[in-house]
């Protein structure tokens, strides 16, 4: 019997947790969660997460607290040129959020070898109604996500997230590194992957793989993790204030770009989202229409 391990990190996004609980409790042997006392960008953080929110799952879950912070930290100098401080707060940013993201393996301890580990953002839901137990042998899964900006139901049209990875316990090696794997599909001849940890060439790929709901909050509250996110200095240097949140959203237009090409200015807001019918989304949403309904447009 294989079971499923579903893995994520946990800032204090209660209204998406409680969607992906109900949306995968029948499938999920284990939910492991963790969350740290810092932000990724370094500043003390308060505990958000309460058990008794989620009283029907508590069985299921498996809560850590990450209170250590990461050994690699980077010390930053004063009047170090701007651009190598830039870089040092980049490097920072992201070993926290590595480090946090790694120490899901303390709740893996009782996993069997053909048992199923899922490592995903909380905010990327894994549809497993579209995933065939039975064919995934040896192989990494990657789960073809839609994305949705702002409300559950704004949907980013002409992009594929590929956000939720998995693959059985016996190939697998850590969090970060099922996090870190290229979403592509690299020829056996390719020498390159025989020594890489991020190129594979036996991928499997889930169509309709689920949901990716990013930025669903406020404008405030968005700025707040924006802020303190792994990538906080990349927002910081875009420009982008308060109210320019506030047109985004009011405009739907997406902050962050993923179509633009490397050179170009990703938070330009120059792709609109498109409303998309419930029935696109979790079964869960229309079951609960009122708990849900402030976010939907």
């Amino acid at each position: 019997m294989m079971n499923i391990y579903d893995c994520f990190m946990y800032f204090d996004e209660d209204l998406l947790l409680d969607l992906r609980l109900n949306t995968l409790n029948k499938y999920v042997k284990k939910f492991v969660i963790t969350e740290a006392t810092y932000t990724h960008n370094g500043s003390k953080k308060e505990l958000k997460f309460d058990i008794a929110n989620f009283k029907k799952f508590q069985d299921k879950i498996t809560y850590i607290v990450v209170d250590e912070p990461p050994p690699n930290i980077l010390s930053l100098k004063k009047n170090e040129p701007k651009h190598v401080r830039g870089e040092k707060l980049i490097l920072n940013g992201m070993a926290r959020d590595y480090f946090q993201r790694e120490n899901l393996y303390k709740g893996l301890t009782k996993t069997q070898e053909n048992d199923l580990i899922m490592i995903s953002d909380l905010d990327e839901i894994p549809n497993l109604k579209n995933l065939n137990l039975s064919k995934i042998n040896n192989q990494i899964i990657i789960f073809e996500q839609k994305m949705f900006y702002y409300k559950l139901n704004l949907f980013y049209e002409d992009f594929k997230w590929l956000g939720t990875k998995a693959t059985k316990k016996k190939n697998f090696l850590s969090p970060q590194w099922l996090r870190n794997i290229k979403g592509k599909k690299y020829p056996k001849w390719r020498l390159d992957t025989i020594f890489s940890k991020k190129k594979y060439s036996n991928l499997s790929f889930v169509k309709d793989g689920g949901w990716h709901f990013t930025c669903l909050r406020t404008p405030e509250e968005l700025e707040k993790k924006l802020l303190n996110f792994a990538h906080h200095y990349e927002y910081e240097e875009s420009g982008l204030k308060i109210t320019d949140l506030k047109k985004l959203i009011s405009e739907k237009r997406v902050m962050y770009d993923h179509n633009t090409d490397k050179k170009g200015y990703k938070w330009s807001g120059k792709s609109t989202l498109k409303k998309i019918d419930n029935r696109y989304l979790p079964s869960h949403i229309s079951l609960n229409y009122d708990k849900y309904k402030d976010w939907l447009d």
